[in-house]
């Protein structure tokens, strides 16, 4: 935890005596601009994660998720889960641990809730590091992790730091500077997949999902339907982070849904075991897929001016519904 000087503990010691005496209270960090977690705490929440996380893959357990992970994260892997748990249901003895290696944090000076920090580690599965963010949503609350990016060296961000080492979180609204808000971002990444209107550059997660969205739009054996809506507070909040170069990482999610119905005569089947375990309903001439994305994307400045990058996007199958 941060230390504090004898006088500022004697007037913190102070100010809690009056507060009871007054019948007062005052949820530490509510108002007070304080690190989101201690340097000492942080390395202990992602061990934590990571014993919860393969303990679940264990088992198959989609019930256990909601204990460690929230947000997009929270629901792919919750839809895995399940879907391995239906064809397992024994569950995975065998499963490989992940394991992280030189750990790094990224930890804002925040005031009220929720509070986040950003784990970034080398891990066991591949040669890039993973980032994920833990929220907390209050003081007697869990930290779980909301958001997973893989990134490779190159792509790491150079996030802003004061004198004290903290790390600067950037508001969600207007006052963020940014070409985009952090809380319009889904709404105007879901606009651009429908449009190809907005500040997106291009790359894999913009223009080249949009040309491979329009190959299966009509095809011999079947039509596809994409419907993409903003996801938001209080389950999917975007979360953001300073970068040196006055701009920000935002995190954020959107959901889709992909409704794909069959030509005239064509066999409906689902070969994936996986996506056949999620299916709920009679798939006679139609299904839908819905899918929750989460993404990292790099965000210029106004000043700066630019177009909004994909860092990473993940994107996961949680239900299939059959017509």
């Amino acid at each position: 935890m941060r230390r504090r000087s004898p006088r500022r503990l004697f007037a913190a010691l102070a100010a809690s005596t009056l507060l009871t005496l007054t019948g007062c209270v005052t949820v530490h960090g509510e108002r007070e601009i304080l690190p989101a977690v201690s340097r000492e705490e942080a390395p202990k929440v992602l061990e934590g994660f990571t014993d919860a996380y393969n303990k679940a893959y264990r088992k198959l357990d989609p019930a256990a998720v909601d204990a460690f992970e929230a947000g997009p994260l929270a629901a792919n892997n919750r839809a895995d889960l399940t879907a391995q748990h239906t064809l397992s249901p024994g569950g995975n003895s065998s499963y490989p641990a992940l394991e992280f290696k030189d750990a790094r944090f990224t930890i804002p000076a925040q005031a009220g809730w929720p509070k986040f920090f950003v784990a970034d580690a080398a891990s066991n599965r591949d040669a890039n590091r993973w980032y994920l963010v833990f929220t907390r949503d209050g003081a007697k609350k869990p930290w779980r992790a909301a958001y997973l990016s893989i990134l490779n060296q190159s792509d790491r961000p150079e996030f802003a730091t004061g004198k004290d080492g903290w790390a600067e979180p950037v508001p969600t609204g207007a006052g963020s500077g940014l070409v985009v808000d952090p809380g319009a971002m889904s709404d105007a990444y879901t606009t651009y997949l429908g449009s190809g209107k907005g500040k997106f550059a291009p790359g894999q997660s913009t223009s080249r999902t949009r040309e491979a969205r329009e190959k299966l739009r009509r095809t011999p054996s079947f039509w596809t339907a994409y419907i993409d809506t903003p996801a938001g507070p209080p389950e999917y909040a975007p979360l953001a982070l300073r970068t040196k170069d006055g701009g920000a990482v935002v995190f954020f999610t959107a959901l889709h849904r992909e409704k794909r119905t069959l030509a005239k005569g064509i066999r409906p089947a689902i070969g994936d075991p996986r996506t056949k375990a999620l299916l709920t309903g009679d798939f006679k001439r139609a299904v839908t897929f819905t899918k929750v994305s989460e993404s990292a994307v790099r965000v210029p400045s106004k000043e700066a001016g630019g177009q909004v990058s994909f860092l990473n996007r993940i994107e996961g199958l949680t239900a299939v519904k059959g017509d």
